[in-house]
């Protein structure tokens, strides 16, 4: 299990629109987060048509908000109900995985002991299989089984929605989330099951294949994921579509990072995986320490410092992505831990990869709202208000 390096990042809370957009709230909470790899296994194309997805007006009457909770680290969760009658779980909402699980009965784990896990004996449309799979996450693995229950996202409902109950949790124990939903393609589902955003789409239940994201910078705003279309009042200006390297995974091509005009990392172009699982900007051991470097940061256990005076004099990192410079500011990108001192949120991937991929998460994210559309195989990003 690795330290504090990666962690996850959530989502969640519910709100109906009447154009079938579907927004919910986050909470943000501590947690460690895991890099899933998996295989593009689909051939790159990009459609021709595009969504006007800037002009749904947002109506806001059924609009239900859950309070914000801000525990050390960040971290972004909300509820999902799964069975009949519903059973709530508190789930992450993670673009770099595809399956959904959660902790069950048949669970033993110490990790399960302290969540909500599913009771199959009380729910009247479940549904067993005799499949099995396993997930093994940078912060921890799990073996589950694969089940069907009816699934409910705010006014989203996934009848017999095949999802994984996990059997056995190793690394999870002191997490605060029950288990993951995830929003990546269906290739890369380690359990072989339809991903519930696929199943909806699938079947109608959201006006357009995209989801979004909003998330808020303090613990009094409320952060949303948003499915079905897109709340333009949540960000400025455009959005700036940014094609997928291929149609399989929320990866793009990035041109370059740079500190004053300066390229420090990236230099001939390279992956960057937009990922709302990981609390940190997660890169290459040598780049990031070379990063660390720059800014004056003094490791320490396993965190990097910089003096808090110093905060609001470092330098921005930019990220230019599509020809698009995404600066983050030293405010943006250091943290103070819960003994006042403050750390930087970039981290050493422990995952070796054979092309320099970095992962944006959080911290990017806070600055960035992100619109992953899977009609298009791109992703929308723009200054988030």
């Amino acid at each position: 299990m690795q330290e504090r390096s990666m962690k996850w990042l959530v989502v969640l809370g519910l709100v109906a629109f009447s154009e079938c957009i579907v927004k919910i709230p986050l909470r943000r909470l501590k947690t460690m987060r895991n890099v899933v790899s998996g295989k593009n296994m689909l051939n790159n194309f990009l459609k021709e048509h595009a969504y006007s997805l800037s002009q749904i007006s947002f109506r806001g009457s059924n609009l239900t908000t859950h309070p914000l909770r801000n525990i050390k680290d960040l971290v972004y969760m909300g509820n999902i109900t799964i069975g009949t009658p519903p059973q709530e779980f508190q789930v992450v909402f993670d673009t770099a995985s595809s399956d959904l699980w959660v902790p069950s009965d048949f669970c033993t784990s110490p990790a399960c002991s302290t969540h909500v896990r599913f009771r199959h004996l009380q729910s009247s449309t479940f549904r067993l299989t005799n499949k099995t799979f396993r997930i093994t996450y940078g912060s921890g693995r799990m073996k589950g089984v694969v089940v069907h229950d009816t699934v409910r996202i705010g006014n989203l409902v996934s009848t017999d929605q095949p999802f994984g109950l996990s059997i056995e949790e190793y690394g999870f124990e002191g997490r605060i989330y029950d288990g993951v939903l995830g929003l990546n393609y269906p290739n890369i589902s380690f359990s072989g099951a339809i991903p519930i955003f696929d199943k909806l789409k699938n079947q109608r239940a959201i006006s357009e294949p995209v989801f979004a994201f909003y998330l808020s910078k303090d613990e009094r705003e409320g952060s949303v994921v948003m499915f079905g279309g897109v709340d333009h009042r949540y960000y400025e200006g455009e959005l700036n579509w940014v094609p997928l390297i291929q149609a399989g995974d929320w990866s793009v091509h990035m041109d370059r990072i740079s500190i004053e005009r300066k390229i420090i990392a990236c230099s001939d172009g390279c992956k960057a995986l937009v990922d709302t699982g990981t609390s940190d900007i997660v890169g290459p051991r040598r780049l990031v320490n070379n990063i660390h470097r720059l800014i004056g940061a003094i490791p320490r256990g396993s965190e990097h410092y910089v003096p808090c005076s110093e905060v609001n004099t470092l330098p921005s990192i930019v990220f230019t992505i599509n020809g698009i410079n995404y600066p983050v500011p030293g405010r943006a990108y250091i943290l103070k831990d819960d003994r006042g001192r403050c750390y930087t949120t970039f981290q050493e991937n422990r995952v070796s990869s054979s092309t320099e991929t970095w992962y944006l998460g959080d911290v990017f994210l806070r600055l960035y709202f992100s619109v992953f559309d899977r009609g298009n195989d791109r992703i929308g990003l723009a200054r988030a208000v």
